[in-house]
């Protein structure tokens, strides 16, 4: 297990693991290339490892030549590509070998093929030491690979990490985090945010409260809460990919956290489709979606109770208070057959003392 900034990662493959497979892309492209004086065209920085050690194994004419893009931020590709050095010199008319570390989603190979047919070569041939077939989204085929390796994310032999890692002769993959997120439901008056604030305690989680999330943007005029407020003032609802984006720099916000409470989130399948694929990019999910579930008559009386004092009107009307309570049956229906199907939804009675249903939350919890 090593280290790098804030990520842990555990060993996936040996350095002999990789240079068998430095090897077999070698002796191929050997091959094929041994009479064409090929330009071996390396994409900097992360190939840099595999090109010196594929060029030496081979022994017939070539040239080399260098290339640097940018997509990457942090663990993340941004699918914005931008060269940041062309290649020299000019490789009109070559046979070129464009030489890269990994593969995934084949948008920075797309560009370099771009650059490659505006130069007008002879011909060219795709080499990559890794390729992850799970999360390739181009039609172009790759002409040399050393391995097939999940989607997951990797440094090492040239792969880094926010810059880090690149020295190593192992390849390391980025350690699954054993992380509880819970997805928390309850009507109105059910207790969710007492119960949300002592599992958040126990449990040592972050607690995201979808509402909070909003008027913080807002309040701070971030960039997300200007687009939101844009939304807003049209009288649009706020796209759930603007919701995902706040969630995603709160998250982010808390890289060493235990897991996390979703609080408000998500309120359609969508969304909860959406959040599954946010927690995925962490290589961790959702641990279950947790309900209070309480008659709703015993609700009606405890929030017209609650209105002698709260001061709020919508606890004071009871034909406001049952349709509060239609429009959360309405919407979380869907999403308890949601994770029903994966065997995450946890109902739980919220009829007793604080003491008693916290009791009946732990005891899920712990379970999960």
């Amino acid at each position: 297990m090593i280290t790098l900034g804030d990520k842990q990662f555990e060993k996936y493959l040996s350095a002999t693991d990789v240079q068998h497979a430095v090897n077999g892309v070698a002796v191929r492209i050997g091959d094929d290339f041994k009479d064409k004086n090929p330009v071996f065209l390396v994409v900097l920085n992360g190939a840099f490892f595999f090109a010196a050690d594929l060029i030496k194994r081979f022994t017939y004419p070539c040239e080399l030549s260098f290339i640097k893009v940018a997509s990457y931020e942090g663990l993340h590709s941004s699918g914005d590509i931008s060269t940041v050095m062309g290649a020299e010199p000019s490789l009109k008319g070559r046979h070129v070998i464009v030489v890269e570390d990994i593969v995934d989603s084949g948008n920075t190979i797309e560009a370099i093929i771009e650059i490659l047919n505006q130069e007008q070569v002879a011909s060219y041939a795709i080499a990559s030491l890794f390729y992850k077939p799970e999360a390739y989204l181009k039609s172009f085929p790759l002409d040399y690979v050393g391995m097939e390796i999940e989607d997951r994310f990797i440094v090492g032999y040239g792969l880094d990490y926010n810059g880090l890692g690149r020295n190593l002769k192992d390849i390391y993959i980025l350690k699954a985090q054993q992380m509880t997120n819970l997805v928390l439901f309850g009507p109105p008056g059910a207790g969710k945010g007492t119960q949300a604030a002592l599992i958040k305690d126990r449990y040592e989680l972050v607690h995201i409260s979808t509402g909070d999330v909003f008027r913080y943007n807002m309040k701070n005029n971030t960039e997300l809460g200007q687009a939101a407020k844009a939304y807003m003032d049209r009288g649009d609802l706020v796209p759930d990919s603007l919701t995902i984006d706040m969630l995603r720099a709160e998250v982010e916000k808390n890289p060493q956290a235990k897991g996390f409470i979703f609080d408000g989130f998500p309120r359609t399948e969508a969304q909860a489709a959406a959040l599954d694929e946010l927690l995925e990019s962490m290589n961790s999910s959702v641990s279950g979606c947790v309900a209070l579930e309480v008659d709703t008559e015993i609700l009606v009386e405890r929030l017209l109770e609650r209105g002698k004092t709260s001061g709020r009107a919508d606890d004071q009307d009871e034909s406001k208070i049952r349709n509060r309570f239609d429009e959360y049956n309405e919407k979380t229906a869907v999403l308890k057959d949601y994770y029903r199907k994966q065997d995450k939804f946890h109902a739980v009675d919220g009829v007793g003392s604080i003491d008693e249903i916290t009791a009946r939350l732990t005891a899920v919890i712990d379970q999960l």
